[in-house]
């Protein structure tokens, strides 16, 4: 009778054991990417942030881009533009060196650009570390793009810091190769990156 309790005992544990290794591979996978997954991961806490405005009338919002701390290093930023006028068409975004808005965005002045290298498209060198690029917006004027990237930071002292730099939306398309700005037609938005 000792030993019928005992291998019950056993065949309990194995059973709790192999259904506690089944949730661990299931939140292995989750993390992983299945899409099966039911439960999202958190993500992490915005940790910069900035609003676009049209430049010729900073009362009208135009858009957002918030960062967030990607880990290991990363930063993740997820821009959104919701400009109607601009509907059907793309417009070029890039980070410029100021974050002063004033005189229609040009008080931006140039390309943020702390690897002093060319012009050009995001992901195939040579690029600045600002040159975002061409957004297709809808026929409501809505378009977005995110970038998960180590070449900015908001430490204080780190030449990469991207806190206090201007965020200009431009009138045209980038053609990723005329320097140092690809041509992108007028400064038709602007924001500022603000730390959280």
């Amino acid at each position: 009778m000792k030993h019928y309790f005992l291998m019950a005992g056993i065949a309990a544990m194995s059973i709790f054991t192999s259904c506690g290794d089944a949730a661990t591979d299931s939140t292995t996978d989750s993390l992983n990417g299945d899409t099966t997954a039911v439960q999202e991961l958190p993500k992490s806490a915005e940790i910069a942030k900035a609003d676009l405005f049209q430049t010729a009338d900073s009362a009208k919002t135009i858009g957002t881009a918030k960062f967030y701390d990607a880990g290991n290093g990363q930063i993740t930023m997820d821009l959104q533009i919701n400009y109607p006028e601009r509907a059907d068409s793309v417009v070029a975004v890039h980070f410029h060196e100021h974050g002063d808005c004033g005189n229609k965005g040009e008080n931006t002045h140039g390309h943020w650009n702390p690897t002093n290298e060319n012009h050009g498209k995001w992901g195939t060198a040579p690029f600045h570390s600002g040159d975002i690029g061409n957004i297709q917006l809808d026929n409501k004027g809505i378009g977005s793009v995110s970038v998960t990237t180590d070449r900015w930071s908001i430490a204080d002292t780190a030449k990469n810091n991207i806190i206090g730099r201007g965020i200009i939306v431009h009138g045209g398309t980038d053609d990723y190769k005329t320097q140092p700005t690809g041509n992108s037609g007028p400064r038709v938005g602007c924001g500022v990156i603000r730390k959280m």
